[in-house]
């Protein structure tokens, strides 16, 4: 039998529970909001472009569903 293979989610890689023991602060846990999906920054399109500390960056999804991130 074929299975997917795994696609974390923000849930999976910031969970917003900590594990018994763990400190709980915010780098530690993570929260949601430092997860974002591609689908908002890419909005329904295949590339966009992405301006960091006076560089230009594309961001740009395969047909595998796939992110490359180019200078």
């Amino acid at each position: 039998m074929y299975k997917t293979p795994f696609h974390p989610t923000c849930e999976d890689l910031y969970p917003t529970a900590t594990a018994p023991g763990k400190a709980s602060s915010p780098q530690a846990a993570g929260t949601r909001s430092d997860c974002v999906d591609s689908t908002e920054l890419l909005r329904g399109q295949k590339t966009v472009e992405i301006s960091h500390n006076g560089s230009t960056y594309r961001l740009q999804a395969t047909r595998l569903g796939k992110l490359i991130l180019t200078k």
